[in-house]
């Protein structure tokens, strides 16, 4: 743009100087070779400005497109191909509340496969994973398409069906039960040939649905899951649907003010058990330090975690029962002494809420001889962000104050792209799912490869999650992450143990026993 006014001042320097003589021509050629050095000079600043907004811009897209295909990978199953548990969860909460709002019917049957043991005891785990993939068609062939299938644990799974009620639901479970039971009646050749095993087997199923007895999609669950384990008391091989009356859910449906006076009672009493699981240098086999969880108490009220949790949410109590949770575990971590770092579960809500203090955490720490340095607050997401800037000035005073911040289940969505461009993480949690898939899937491997490499570029720590095989772990450790955690490092306990793990001798042995027919249950 420079040589416009180049051009434009040519035509003028030469008439001036045919009119005016030389003591002209000089103060002109200045001009113009300012201008043009103005000119070079702006286009220079323009792309030292520019560029790097460039390769923000291309870093972006690059993370958009990793977050989006890992969002997808880790919300389908890798055996099967079903949607997973997560998936299972988000399709649930988007069903219930178009149901509730428009008043339609819905149906949700949670099924489990009978004695499904004995295929992996009699035939080996490649049979069952057959078995698996066989019953996933059988379900998918036999519903609608409106009809949604899902595997959301080992040999459970579960199917959402729009606009019918329980007892159209049951008419479609019974069938798709007698046409299993057919199959196999009409002969093992059969039966091998739908599902790679010879051996028999069954499923037992728990309806519930909308219209209902359910306040929220929880106990919708909990009513399907109440049945399924009615019929396995009741011979197995049995479909039925959920009756109040025959049917106890262990208290599931308190109210939620009901539940909201147990959790603060918790909370307060800190009737909280605090459990530790070790987070391992995949290089050397040392642990660098611990996760704290917690579970409630025997007499708490609540059976398990995830109970407590949900019914805290549910009751907006979140807040109290995040910093019980966080005086819990630190307390246990001092009192067992514990070496490297202790990583805190803490959801944005609870950084947010005026009930947080940051000088009030680490007057906590300093009073049990924990270092701020040691600590490692891990974003959740139980909780959606409402005030990020207060979110944000949280966590960078959590962050002058020593601390460090995680990013929980990335490529799940739980830090999802509002909170990676929001913040500064020092350590990047890879989700399980994509883990566990990347030992199976090339499209996972690839995912993990990319959101390894953006967490590199930040200089942030990878720790992978969920490492529960030995192909998982050998995958990981082949990608450069230097950090992991998993059932078959270490499974969470009170006492956990600060020896180190030989790694590639856990590797043969976990393979050896494989070989051998004594390998877990793929999940």
């Amino acid at each position: 743009m420079f040589t416009i006014p180049a051009a434009l001042g040519a035509p003028v320097i030469y008439v001036l100087t045919i009119g005016h003589g030389a003591s002209v021509l000089l103060p002109m050629l200045g001009i113009t070779a300012l201008t043009v050095a103005m000119g070079a000079l702006t286009v220079w600043l323009a792309r030292r400005i520019l560029e790097p907004a460039e390769r923000l811009d291309r870093a972006r897209v690059v993370l958009e497109d990793a977050y989006v295909r890992a969002r997808a990978e880790s919300l389908r199953d890798a055996l099967t191909g079903l949607g997973n548990h997560r998936a299972f969860q988000e399709e649930l909460e988007r069903q219930w509340l178009g149901s509730t709002r428009h008043n339609s019917r819905l149906a949700l049957a949670i099924l489990d496969l009978d004695d499904f043991g004995k295929v992996n005891e009699t035939e080996g785990h490649a049979a069952g994973d057959q078995v698996l993939v066989g019953i996933a068609g059988l379900l998918t062939a036999g519903l609608r398409r409106t009809d949604q299938v899902f595997r959301i644990g080992g040999d459970e799974f579960a199917v959402l069906l729009p606009g019918i009620d329980a007892d159209g639901a049951y008419l479609v479970m019974r069938r798709i039960l007698a046409t299993a039971l057919e199959r196999q009646v009409e002969g093992r050749r059969r039966l091998q040939e739908l599902t790679g095993s010879a051996e028999a087997w069954s499923f037992t199923a728990g309806i519930s649905s909308v219209p209902g007895t359910a306040p929220d999609r929880a106990t919708l669950y909990r009513e399907a899951e109440a049945a399924l384990l009615y019929g396995k008391k009741h011979g197995r091989t049995y479909v039925s649907m959920y009756e109040p009356e025959r049917h106890t859910t262990g208290g599931t449906d308190r109210p939620v003010a009901g539940m909201g006076a147990e959790v603060s009672r918790v909370a307060a009493a800190g009737a909280l058990v605090a459990v530790f699981q070790q987070i391992y240098d995949l290089r050397s086999g040392r642990p660098r330090g611990f996760e704290g969880l917690v579970r409630p108490m025997p007499g708490s009220g609540f059976a398990s975690p995830v109970e407590l949790f949900s019914a805290a949410e549910a009751a907006g109590r979140t807040v109290e029962l995040d910093l019980a949770s966080l005086t819990a575990s630190i307390t246990a971590f001092a009192r067992l002494a514990l070496p490297g770092s202790l990583t805190l579960n803490i959801s944005p809500r609870t950084l947010e809420s005026d009930l947080f203090s940051v000088h009030g955490l680490v007057q906590l720490l300093q009073r049990h001889g924990v270092e701020p340095g040691r600590i490692v607050l891990e974003l959740t997401e139980r909780e959606a962000v409402e005030e990020m800037e207060q979110l944000v000035r949280a966590v960078e005073a959590c962050r002058a104050a020593g601390m460090r911040i995680a990013a929980d289940d990335v490529g799940a969505g739980n830090a999802g792209l509002r909170l990676l461009s929001q913040l500064r993480f020092d350590i990047v949690k890879i989700d399980l799912s994509l883990v566990q898939g990347g030992a199976v899937r090339a499209t996972s491997q690839e995912i993990v490869r990319t959101l390894k490499d953006l967490a590199d570029r930040w200089g942030a720590l990878v720790i992978a999650e969920g490492v529960e095989t030995a192909e998982q772990l050998e995958f990981v450790r082949s990608l450069g992450i230097r950090a992991g955690q998993g059932y078959l490092l270490g499974r969470p306990t009170e006492q956990p143990s600060i020896e180190p793990v030989d790694l590639d001798a856990l590797v043969r042995r976990e393979h050896d026993l494989f070989a051998r027919g004594f390998g877990t249950v793929p999940a």
